[in-house]
């Protein structure tokens, strides 16, 4: 008898061109309602309720009723993470959806991965928070150092009160685009949500690019390569 995780039933679910593309958009972080999931699949609202249903039913999108209202949204991090992972074998293998246009340098620059900050600019920022010592391995966790903790709260985010939150506090996420790591995790979160806050980014309307301020980059400019930050 076979035993373990069910990985077939998963990977059925999100190879489905419909949900696939409900899933993608749904990676930008906002709740949507199945009209508008629908027009992005190319589908019925009565076929994207069908597809919907059963990827409520396998938990990887939530459903939150207001009022007359129903939106989805991704379950949680972990999902958006596998999808991430996902875009980016598509994109090693050449399986890209558009063609090049002025939307894909933005989505390379700066993007919203489900609720941090990723592309060129999320890489950069998380390599200059190791090469500055603001984040460190500890065994096989990361952390904010000291002096972290001191630019974090600089920039409007409190990291002890991301400590007794239940999500894990900060990990990597493999960008897609990039190939290599960006942060994620409770502290990617809350610094992309700090970033908003005080006009240093913004998101592009109908897309999952984010813009980055003048503010912005003078606020990241301590962590961040020379010639980025002068961007």
């Amino acid at each position: 008898m076979k035993e373990g995780p069910h990985i077939a039933r998963i990977a059925a679910l999100i190879g489905d061109s419909a949900r696939a593309e409900m899933l993608s958009a749904l990676m930008g972080g906002q709740a949507l309602t199945a009209t508008e999931l629908a027009a992005v699949a190319g589908i019925t609202k009565q076929t994207a309720s069908v597809h919907l249903a059963k990827l409520i039913e396998a938990r990887l999108v939530a459903l939150e009723v207001q009022g007359r209202h129903r939106y989805h949204r991704l379950a949680d991090g972990d999902v958006a993470q596998l999808l991430e992972s996902l875009m980016g074998v598509a994109f090693r293998a050449g399986a890209v959806r558009w063609h090049a246009g002025p939307r894909e340098p933005a989505l390379r620059a700066a993007r919203v991965c489900y609720d941090h900050l990723a592309g060129d600019a999320g890489v950069a920022l998380y390599d200059g928070l190791i090469e500055r010592g603001l984040l460190q391995h500890d065994d096989e966790t990361l952390l904010p150092t000291p002096a972290g903790e001191r630019f974090f709260s600089g920039l409007g985010v409190d990291v002890s009160a991301l400590g007794n939150s239940r999500r894990v506090m900060c990990r990597t996420c493999l960008d897609w685009s990039a190939r290599r790591h960006h942060l994620a995790g409770a502290l990617g979160a809350a610094l992309l949500a700090a970033l908003y806050a005080r006009g240093g980014a913004r998101r592009v309307k109908g897309s999952r690019a984010v813009e980055i301020t003048p503010t912005g980059w003078a606020a990241l400019r301590p962590v961040l390569p020379p010639l980025r930050a002068a961007a």
